[in-house]
C-alpha cells in the first residue's frame, strides 16, 4: 500500500539559519513550496513556513522603531525551532492523523536523525485522490436487468 517513503518529497530545498527571509521567499516562490527545513551543520534545527515569513515581515513593518531593512531579517528569527518530525518507517495513517490533529502543513521525515524527506498535507490530498479513483474503478457496474426480464 502507501508508505511515507513512497509519497514524501526527497528533493529537499533547505536553508541555513543565517539566510535572509528574502532569500527564503525567493526559494519558496521559485520552487512553489510553503515549507523549508532549516539545516545547521547537517542537522535539522528549524522549519520556516510561508506563514512565518509573512508574519515576521508584517510584524517588522508595523514597528517604525526598527531600523533594519525588512529584507535583512534572518531565518533564525522567524523559524519554528521546535519541529515535529516523523520517522521514515512510521505508519502513513499515524503521520496523517498527527498533521490533522495539530493543524500543521508538513512533517520533516527523519531516518536515524538525518533529514531524508518531507511529507505535506498536499501529499495526503494526492493519496486521497488516488484512493478515490481506485474506489471508483472497483465499483461494480449494474446493467438494467428490468429490460431483459420483460422479454
Amino acid at each position: 500500500m502507501f508508505s511515507i517513503e513512497a509519497i514524501m518529497s526527497t528533493n529537499l530545498i533547505t536553508v541555513p539559519p543565517s539566510a535572509t527571509l528574502a532569500e527564503a521567499r525567493t526559494l519558496m516562490h521559485d520552487h512553489r513550496i510553503h515549507h523549508i527545513p532549516v539545516i545547521d551543520n547537517g542537522k535539522l534545527t528549524g522549519l520556516l513556513t510561508l506563514t512565518n515569513v509573512l508574519a515576521a515581515t508584517d510584524s517588522f513593518l508595523r514597528d517604525p522603531k526598527n531600523r533594519i531593512h525588512a529584507n535583512e531579517i534572518i531565518v533564525e528569527d522567524a523559524m519554528v525551532s521546535e519541529v515535529a518530525t516523523v520517522d521514515l518507517h512510521a505508519g502513513l495513517r499515524q503521520a496523517a492523523l498527527f498533521i490533522e490533529k495539530h493543524k500543521i502543513g508538513c512533517l520533516p521525515v527523519m531516518d536515524n536523525d538525518k533529514l531524508v524527506g518531507i511529507i505535506t498535507d498536499t501529499d495526503f490530498v494526492a493519496v486521497a485522490i488516488n484512493l478515490l479513483e481506485q474506489l471508483e474503478e472497483s465499483e461494480p457496474v449494474f446493467e438494467d436487468f428490468d429490460d431483459e426480464a420483460a422479454d
